[in-house]
């Protein structure tokens, strides 16, 4: 496969149109251009939320559009040959085919990860903004338990036969009311509020995107455990496409500079083996 800059253009294109569908599938009201929710948008509760403004969802939009830009303006005109070939072969080893390898580990199509990216980010980032902007998150955890029978909270109504969620499984329950049990809901709803904001942002800027992707699926299977659709089962879905594709998904973004700092456990960046190089011992003579 040979990525020419006509090619790349036409990448960035299905970038965006990927970016529009899902935003209009999946969110309401996140292109109004009205002037009260252009830089945020209030709640029914009163909370006002600065990344739910619309005019991100424009902002969003054009990054994609310049980066696929200057990256079609950055290829050679003959363009550049794309291979992976495995040409090891394997007793009892299947190869995943050229384009699937490519799509997850060329970076002259990480741009094709920026809508996911940015997606499922941008609904992190605002269910996290608004969480650390409640004091029943922030402040004594009333958001899980509020000790309050006409409003239970979150994990009452979790361990609850008679509220919604109802979980499937009776094990999950019991885990939630082992933690009710032992007060633990203080400190958990502020790790649930910054753990949300702190995945939107990896995502957004594209800093440790397979490991912000990877604790953001994590949430969404637990709510989705707890008996909670709303939007769990979308953005788990993405996210795992955003882990599989963790190497390249975040290569506009901070992960093109994190990543070959750092490395991988089986492949140390540049960062780690400066930092375990060994050090030479003074000669007796210096």
């Amino acid at each position: 496969m040979v990525m020419t800059r006509a090619k790349a253009y036409a990448l960035t294109a299905v970038s965006a149109v990927l970016y529009v569908l899902l935003f209009w599938a999946f969110t309401d009201g996140l292109f109004s251009l009205k002037g009260d929710v252009l830089f945020s948008q209030k709640g029914s509760d009163g909370i006002t939320v600065i990344s739910e403004g619309t005019i991100w969802t424009y902002v969003l939009l054009a990054i994609i559009i310049i980066t696929g830009i200057y990256q079609a303006q950055k290829l050679p005109p003959e363009g550049v040959e794309l291979r992976s070939r495995v040409d090891e072969q394997t007793p009892g080893q299947t190869h995943d085919p050229t384009w699937w390898r490519l799509l997850l580990g060329n970076v002259y199509l990480s741009v094709f990860w920026m809508p996911l990216r940015f997606f499922v980010g941008r609904e992190w980032l605002a269910a996290g903004e608004h969480k650390i902007r409640d004091s029943k998150w922030m402040d004594g955890g009333t958001a899980l338990v509020s000790g309050n029978p006409e409003a239970p909270g979150f994990w009452e109504r979790i361990v609850s036969p008679d509220a919604a969620p109802n979980p499937t499984y009776a094990w999950f329950s019991d885990f939630i009311q082992w933690m009710i049990d032992r007060g633990w809901e203080n400190w958990f709803a502020k790790l649930i509020a910054m753990g949300e904001f702190l995945v939107g942002v990896g995502l957004v800027v594209g800093a440790l995107v397979g490991i912000a992707a990877f604790f953001g699926s994590f949430m969404n299977f637990n709510f989705l455990l707890a008996g909670t659709a709303s939007s769990n089962p979308v953005l788990f879905g993405l996210s795992v496409f955003l882990i599989l594709a963790w190497k390249v998904a975040g290569y506009w973004g901070l992960d093109r500079y994190l990543l070959p700092a750092l490395g991988t456990p089986w492949q140390p960046g540049k960062l780690v083996r400066r930092g375990a190089e060994p050090q030479a011992t003074p000669s007796p003579a210096d």
